[in-house]
């Protein structure tokens, strides 16, 4: 019996390891003890969204190429049933991160999102992607035009080239709120609410209030939103099945 205690031990330590290792090298997590008996996989897109180009070392970032082929792994999962995504992102590499936001949306598996701190930028598109999303009454979202590293745009390619990236994140973000392209494209030009800058700071009620987020709330919302979607999808199936 004292050996099967101690290799129960071991077991139960290496796994703490391995998601302890997940943690410090992802930001994510399978989460397998759940109450409702549900396989729930963690995402947390935390600090900068890198790109192409890799950021030093002393700076908190979230890496596509590690979030990518995580997302493609839980929506081919026979055992994890939802995604629950946890913001806190100034933005980012624009293309990496409208790549995650597609990816999120296209899932089959439910999702919710939760916005703790802020989701700027492409953050934004971001935090609509799942089906349903929170913020935090103290979380903000800052909408802003497309920009790069606050260079003036000099050449009307380049001017192109930004209005046709702006035009795919308003459309996505749309597409995923209750926001309408006007209503984005008036926050994110408009003037006198950044300084020195053109764009929108909302604060909690204020992202429920204009479309973009469906509701304020924390932890325990998006939980209980996302064991609730996973149960009605359980449920849709065993339905078509019969």
């Amino acid at each position: 019996m004292s050996d099967q205690n101690s290799q129960d031990r071991q077991k139960q330590a290496e796994t703490q390891k391995q998601q302890d290792e997940r943690i410090k090298n992802y930001g994510q997590l399978t989460l397998d003890q759940s109450r409702e008996q549900h396989k729930i996989h963690l995402l947390t897109i935390i600090g900068e969204i890198e790109g192409h180009d890799v950021l030093s070392d002393n700076t908190k970032s979230t890496k596509y190429e590690h979030v990518l082929p995580q997302l493609a792994a839980v929506e081919d999962s026979a055992e994890i049933q939802g995604l629950l995504v946890i913001l806190h992102t100034m933005g980012g590499d624009v293309e990496s991160g409208l790549a995650i936001a597609e990816m999120i949306a296209s899932m089959s598996k439910p999702s919710v999102s939760l916005v703790l701190g802020g989701s700027h930028s492409i953050g934004v598109p971001l935090a609509v992607a799942a089906n349903y999303s929170y913020i935090v009454p103290t979380g903000t979202m800052i909408l802003h035009p497309v920009r790069m590293n606050g260079t003036v745009i000099g050449a009307p390619q380049t001017y192109e080239y930004f209005r046709l990236i702006q035009d795919r994140i308003v459309s996505f973000v749309s597409g995923h709120s209750h926001t309408t392209k006007q209503q984005i494209e008036e926050m994110m030009l408009k003037t006198g609410v950044m300084t020195k800058d053109l764009g929108t700071i909302l604060v909690g009620e204020e992202a429920v209030d204009c479309g973009l987020i469906n509701a304020v709330g924390g932890m325990q919302e998006a939980f209980e939103r996302l064991h609730a979607l996973i149960d009605g999808r359980t449920k849709h199936s065993s339905e078509e099945i019969s």
